[in-house]
């Protein structure tokens, strides 16, 4: 028998989800190809970096793949409706799977995707990022519900994920954990090359010898609450030098970040954007990752990234991740979301012990390696396939 023609659909190719495309096209077992949306340029990629680039790794190696042929709307990665297919149904007839995987419902394809695979008679298993962690408006929750009771399966990608899924009613049985992750191994060796280096890349980013070094990683935007974290620093430098701020990243809040670090003279660094080439370096030129954001970070993959180079972190309340990754004192520790005297506490505790920090970040780095990999995506996409088809 032929393996089944397994359909991915994604709204660009994105960096994170390469590995899991790649570990799914050597599978035997399906016979799977991928279909973006758009493929952006520099300058839609840079949207909200505040810079255009492409990402250094490879994207579009080791599987098939192909983009819509037909687009419609301004396209660009803002907004829900900037792009849509202009003809999904006769474009899923055209392609013929057996199954389709959506990458979420946060665009307007993926959501015409789903209902021409639901015209079609045509199974979906879907792997979107949405959590339990927030309370929805009423009218969402319809919305929700409409979506999901088309779908036959369901990838949750961690914890506060299948709780939302059981939320709306999703059985168990339907439920196939696909836990979020990125490359461990890329990560790891890229940590291993840049360990002898440290001190030098300290004294590149201008990190005093023998302070403990906080790191945040992403774009400057609101969701993140870099502001939250400066405010913070300054709280727990007022008591202490021993704290330093690494800032990788740029974005819309850049300027008030400037700002804030020049009013208060705080002990922070602007490392800028860095490529997925570059920023193992930053984390192991700093001891902890800090992620101070709200419920718009539906998982926070840099934390899985500090991890596997062997950093702990400390994340707010409201980050997706935090129930999956971080076990408070072992993997790095939980704050109330706002709360920055809560968040200086912290800093100050840890900054207070570095060699508890260097033994939270080997635990860190076992967990993330030892369940957060690509092979327990692909085994549960593979058994979610298996079950839409009847061949459990």
């Amino acid at each position: 028998m032929k393996p089944p023609r397994v359909l991915v659909v994604a709204s660009h190719p994105i960096q994170y989800q390469a590995p899991w495309f790649r570990a799914l096209a050597s599978a035997s077992a399906i016979d799977v190809s991928v279909l973006f949306v758009q493929l952006p340029g520099p300058q839609e990629q840079g949207v909200g970096f505040g810079v255009a680039f492409e990402w250094d790794v490879p994207l579009l190696e080791g599987y098939r793949w192909q983009r819509v042929p037909d687009v419609r709307g301004p396209g660009g990665l803002r907004g829900f409706f900037a792009a849509r297919i202009a003809h999904p149904l006769k474009l899923l007839r055209e392609l013929d799977p057996d199954v389709l995987v959506l990458t979420g419902w946060h665009v307007w394809p993926l959501v015409q995707m789903l209902l021409a695979a639901w015209w079609a008679g045509i199974p979906v298993i879907m792997r979107g990022e949405s959590n339990s962690l927030r309370v929805r408006p009423r009218l969402t929750q319809i919305v929700h519900k409409a979506l999901l009771k088309r779908c036959a399966a369901f990838l949750p990608i961690g914890r506060a994920s299948r709780d939302f899924y059981a939320q709306y009613g999703i059985a168990d049985r339907k439920l196939f954990d696909t836990l979020y992750f990125v490359d461990n191994a890329r990560f790891a060796q890229s940590a291993a090359q840049a360990l002898p280096r440290r001190e030098q890349l300290r004294a590149r980013w201008a990190i005093p010898p023998g302070v403990v070094c906080f790191l945040f990683a992403g774009k400057l935007e609101p969701k993140k609450r870099i502001a939250d974290l400066l405010e913070a620093l300054r709280i727990g430098a007022s008591r202490s030098a021993q704290l330093h701020l690494l800032v990788v990243g740029s974005g819309e809040l850049m300027p008030q970040a400037r700002h804030a670090v020049a009013t208060h003279h705080l002990p922070v660094t602007f490392a800028g954007f860095l490529n997925q080439s570059e920023i193992a370096d930053a984390y192991i030129a700093a001891d902890c990752l800090v992620l101070p954001s709200d419920y718009g970070e539906t998982w926070g993959l840099v934390v899985n990234e500090a991890m596997a180079c062997g950093r702990p972190a400390i994340v707010s309340d409201r980050v997706g991740c935090a129930a999956d990754l971080i076990t408070p004192g072992v993997t790095g520790d939980i704050f109330p979301f706002g709360d920055t005297a809560a968040l200086a506490k912290t800093l100050l505790d840890l900054a207070a012990d570095p060699q508890r920090l260097i033994e939270m970040g080997q635990l860190a780095r076992s967990r993330v390696t030892q369940h957060y990999g690509v092979q327990q995506s692909v085994d549960g996409t593979l058994a979610a396939v298996r079950y839409v088809l009847g061949t459990a």
